[in-house]
Parts: C-alpha cells; sequence; structure tokens
C-alpha cells in the first residue's frame, strides 16, 4: 500500500471494484521495464507465484477473442485453451494489438476492465488459494482478491489452461 494517502493509486479497476462492492486490496511495486514478467511482480511483492496471475488474450479460430487467466510461472496450453473456449485452434494476439483490443498495454493488462467483456477462462488451480492477486490495469499495481468474486464480476470459467 502506498504510505502517502493522498498519492495512493486508484486504478480504473478499482474504481470498478468499488463500484461492485468487491472486496480486494492492493499493492504496489517498483517497474522494471525490462522485466514486464508477473513472475518478477509475484518476487518484489514476496507473493507466491502460485496465487499470481498473469492475463493473456488470444484469438480463436471459431470464437473470436477470448482471455485466459493462469499462474505466472506457466505458459498456457494452447490446445486445452481453444479446447475450452470452443475453438479449434487459438492463438495468443500480437501484442501490437492488445491495446485496440483491451485497452490495457503489456504488463498492465488486468481481467477486469477490457473494453469489451470477453469470454474469459480462469486456471482451475485459482480456486485453491484463498486470495489471487491479478494486475490492476496499470503496471506495477496489482489487486488481490477473492478467485470466485473476480469470477462472478467478469462472468469467468474455471479451466484447466496450463502446459505442465
Amino acid at each position: 500500500m502506498s504510505k502517502n494517502k493522498e498519492k495512493e493509486t486508484k486504478t480504473n479497476v478499482m474504481r470498478l471494484l468499488d463500484k461492485a462492492g468487491i472486496n480486494y486490496r492492493h499493492l504496489e511495486y517498483e517497474v522494471d521495464e525490462n522485466d514486464l514478467s508477473g513472475t518478477h511482480a509475484a518476487n518484489i511483492l514476496g507473493l507466491d507465484h502460485a496465487t499470481v496471475f498473469k492475463t493473456l488474450v488470444l484469438h480463436g479460430d471459431k470464437a473470436g477473442y477470448f482471455v485466459c487467466v493462469i499462474p505466472v510461472d506457466y505458459e498456457v496450453d494452447l490446445k486445452k485453451a481453444a479446447r475450452v473456449s470452443g475453438n479449434k485452434k487459438a492463438e495468443m494476439i500480437p501484442m501490437k494489438d492488445l491495446i485496440s483490443v483491451t485497452g490495457y498495454i503489456r504488463g498492465g493488462c488486468s481481467p477486469i476492465g477490457m473494453k469489451k467483456l470477453f469470454p474469459t477462462y480462469i486456471h482451475e488451480t485459482a480456486l485453491n488459494a484463498d486470495e489471487i492477486s491479478v494486475s490492476a490495469g496499470q503496471r506495477g499495481v496489482q489487486v488481490i482478491l477473492n478467485a470466485a468474486s473476480l469470477a462472478d464480476y467478469i462472468h469467468a470459467s474455471f479451466a484447466d489452461l496450463i502446459s505442465v
């Protein structure tokens, strides 16, 4: 949390969660422009990597855009993601398209508050933790909240999405 209340960060994600009455807390950390990974964020914040999730945007051959929220230390399994989302094939969207599709930049993409409400799938291990951490929509800021509350709010499903 910020030390100075007057300068406390309030992202759009936080405003949306406040409006929805969803309990959360947030943590801020120093951004390393050379390492925008969720693994870096988890290390800096001292969080269990299994509870820190990254938001990935994919495009399927049948259903179009969809979102996968997975633990930071893993890669999305494109075949599993395609199957879960009703596609035969799926691929990550090009980084250059991220802001136009979601409204977010790399390292600050959140499953909350995208330009559109895309079908969203959260890796099932999120249910094993009391709380998970996702980007607050800005580099250097994470929101920590209950995974089921997040899923209810963004109309997400839980599924196996990662390569092991």
